[in-house]
């Protein structure tokens, strides 16, 4: 006899965890086989719940408080490219890093951005439980929405954890994604300017 509707929803909802991440990391090391209390790990649950706080600290950041005002109007309508911006993620399926680098541009329509801000605002979305995708559109849709610009191109080149310690296990292997926006999408000359830009070698 198959239960009802509400008896299966109840049973499936998941209870919010007790205690801090450190008392839940403590019970984790448990199930895994380890004593907590040894001394190589005595202070190991505080120490990742420090790290996890920062890895994940975009999440209490927002775009206003990240550009802080950082948009300037002026007349410049040639592209601006911000490249090699380092950054770590989490991968939200494995909770295993990610990192690469992330490249930038944008054609200024009537107002720039700071350019520090734009490695800030990769960094804001990077602290996030992640995927490369998701954050690659984040990134391109926030800079088109603060200063409305012709066009903006995000990619991003990263290696990730799961794939070089678990499942496949292939040490070399990257993913680059791409958001391309107004004209980097239907200007082709745009778009291979910005590529070339990308791929240049510095000297």
């Amino acid at each position: 006899m198959n239960k009802p509707t509400e008896i299966m929803l109840h049973e499936a909802k998941l209870e919010t965890p007790q205690g801090s991440i450190a008392d839940l990391v403590r019970r984790m090391l448990v199930v895994l086989g380890e004593d907590p209390n040894r001394e190589g790990l005595r202070k190991t649950p505080e120490r990742f719940e420090k790290a996890l706080k920062f890895l994940t600290s975009g999440y209490h950041q927002n775009l206003d408080t990240v550009l802080n005002g950082a948009t300037f109007s002026v007349h410049y309508d040639e592209m601006v490219v911000v490249k090699d911006i380092e950054f770590f993620s989490l991968c939200e399926h494995h909770l295993l890093p990610f990192f690469g680098k992330a490249h930038v541009a944008y054609l200024p329509s009537q107002k720039v951005l700071g350019l520090s801000k734009i490695a800030r605002l990769v960094n804001m979305y990077a602290r996030r439980l992640q995927i490369q995708e998701r954050m690659t559109s984040q990134i391109a849709d926030a800079i088109a929405e603060k200063v409305s610009p012709e066009g903006v191109g995000v990619i991003i080149e990263a290696r990730h954890l799961c794939m070089q310690m678990r499942g496949v296990e292939k040490q070399h292997g990257q993913a680059v994604t791409s958001a391309m926006l107004g004209s980097f999408r239907h200007n082709k000359q745009t778009r291979d300017e910005f590529l070339s830009l990308v791929r240049a070698k510095q000297s």
